[in-house]
């Protein structure tokens, strides 16, 4: 990958949480509003149903519903991606389906997990997905949930389909990321999914980041994708730095309980997470709040 690519949807995604009421209910007004807020507060799009959204607890029934507030709520002015993988290909094609006919902008679907299929398993199960539909598709690479890698050798593979145009890059191994995006065509988009290898990974060609930490720090991450982008590595460095203890606290415990207990007491009520997940400790909410206070003092003195 000589030159950065075009980013297919926008530089900053925000990885959204699902909102849920007392009784466990998704809460599809609260998801609308948060929408809404992201998308003022330096969020190219969203992607629905993904790890942070609790995908493993949603219905197919509750994702569709997701995916078509998503697009409502974005109203063209963002970008949807909808979460549709699972370990079985053939719920994830008919996930796929469905969500291109509720309007989203592309899907992204996460290496299959606990079957641990071969390489050429995985190639063969994100080209039916891709062949699905005729949407932009994200492959997701994150072997520290899923158990099994994506190799270099077979995302290069995948990125010759017409329809695969990028890698949430979640491997969290820097001088692998940099080789797969030296290994993969000029024209293929590698995002960061690990807030904390944003900077590292646009400067060595990926083109922005999935991101957690934007739910609280937005503007930031917005502006350090930017920074990383256009060459400027002291404040891309700086960015970096305020936002590091943010994204540390944020996953001290299984994500995304601080980030919905900081939601509930700095945004609005989002609810706690599902079982198996439990609410964060007062500890780590604490302790997350002190980095967000450092980053809203900056953001005040400016």
């Amino acid at each position: 990958m000589a030159d950065r690519p075009q980013a297919p949807f926008g530089s900053v995604l925000t990885a959204i949480i699902t909102p849920f009421t007392e009784e466990g209910s998704v809460d599809y007004a609260s998801f609308w509003k948060l929408i809404r807020h992201l998308g003022n507060n330096g969020s190219d799009g969203v992607v629905v149903a993904g790890t942070t959204g609790e995908s493993p607890t949603l219905s197919k029934a509750e994702k569709l519903a997701l995916f078509k507030a998503a697009v409502d709520a974005a109203d063209e002015s963002m970008s949807v991606i909808a979460g549709v993988g699972t370990y079985d290909t053939r719920e994830s094609v008919e996930t796929a389906k469905a969500a291109a006919a509720s309007g989203v902008d592309g899907i992204m679907a996460v290496t299959p997990y606990y079957s641990r299929p071969s390489q050429a398993g995985i190639e063969a199960h994100m080209t039916a997905i891709a062949d699905a539909t005729d949407l932009p598709f994200m492959v997701y690479n994150i072997p520290g949930r899923t158990a099994t890698l994506i190799e270099i050798e077979t995302m290069v593979e995948l990125a010759d389909h017409d329809r695969i145009v990028a890698v949430k890059d979640a491997v969290d191994d820097l001088e692998w990321s940099t080789r797969q995006i030296a290994a993969l065509p000029d024209d293929f988009a590698v995002y960061s999914g690990s807030d904390g290898l944003t900077r590292e990974i646009v400067e060595a060609g990926g083109v922005g980041v999935v991101s957690v930490s934007a739910h609280l720090a937005g503007p930031e991450i917005n502006a350090l994708v930017e920074a990383a982008a256009n060459g400027q590595s002291g404040i891309a460095s700086s960015l970096d730095e305020l936002v590091e203890p943010l994204t540390d606290a944020l996953f001290a415990e299984p994500s995304p309980s601080v980030l919905k207990a900081m939601l509930n007491k700095h945004w609005g009520t989002v609810g706690d997470p599902r079982l198996p997940l439990l609410p964060a400790a007062e500890a780590s909410v604490e302790r997350a709040t002190v980095a967000l206070d450092a980053i809203v003092g900056q953001r005040i003195s400016e």
